[in-house]
């Protein structure tokens, strides 16, 4: 078990954005965590990567308390946030360089790591380009291979397809499908896009700030198309 929620609950003020909310991530498997704009999912990452704290509720990561022991806990994570943060005048491995300095590594470690990261998300190719010079898909790539230099064993991704073509998202999809399997990583995966589920994955459905359904896609949507099963799950109140 790498990633993990036990009545996890969070408020603006009066209002209720997070109500209990418990679940678990495995790790080898892409954990798709599928709610509507609203639906609580970036307060939920808040306070996964702790820019949001909560006496309400507990977070574990590879067996870390995220209260108690924050150091250790966050050292198991990537992390690839909703809004891109490469710099547009650097390079692809210039990017990666500075990030690696961050983790304290250089030279041939850091060389290594870059490239090793570089070539799980197949952009090795385009290490020596410009990242403003990039589309849309292959700066979320060259952001993933950031996330994963440290080689951490939990990959949150919040809705890191936004903007981008059909295209593009199928196959950033798809990559994240491979490596949670070949590189037995926990995925959590925040979406609004029901296509971007596939029927073997581990799925939560969270509707305002509470958690309507978990388990695999396929055994919780059956013969309903999931987009028309997701509907049924986020009307109404939670």
């Amino acid at each position: 078990m790498s990633l993990s929620t036990q009545d996890l609950s969070y408020a603006y003020g009066s209002k209720q954005a997070l109500k209990s909310v418990s679940f678990t991530a495995r790790r080898g498997r892409f954990t798709a965590l599928l709610g509507p704009n609203g639906a609580g999912k970036s307060t939920l990452f808040a306070l996964l990567t702790r820019l949001f704290t909560s006496a309400q509720g507990s977070i574990h990561v590879a067996g870390h308390d995220l209260r108690r022991n924050p150091r250790a806990a966050l050292a198991e994570m990537g992390i690839v946030f909703q809004q891109q943060t490469l710099d547009l005048d650097l390079t692809v491995r210039q990017n990666l360089n500075y990030f690696a300095a961050l983790h304290g590594f250089s030279g041939k470690d850091a060389a290594t790591r870059i490239d090793a990261a570089l070539d799980r998300l197949a952009m090795r190719e385009r290490a020596a380009e410009r990242a403003r010079s990039l589309n849309g898909g292959h700066r979320r790539r060259t952001e993933i291979a950031r996330a994963l230099l440290h080689d951490p064993s939990v990959l949150l991704l919040d809705e890191p397809t936004v903007g981008l073509d059909a295209a593009a998202r199928a196959a950033i999809t798809h990559h994240l499908h491979d490596l949670a399997s070949a590189d037995n990583l926990t995925v959590l995966w925040a979406t609004h896009l029901t296509d971007e589920v596939t029927p073997d994955d581990d799925l939560i459905v969270l509707h305002q700030g509470a958690i309507r359904a978990t388990g695999r896609a396929a055994d919780l949507h059956g013969q309903t198309p999931l987009a028309d099963w997701f509907l049924e799950q986020t009307k109404g109140p939670a």
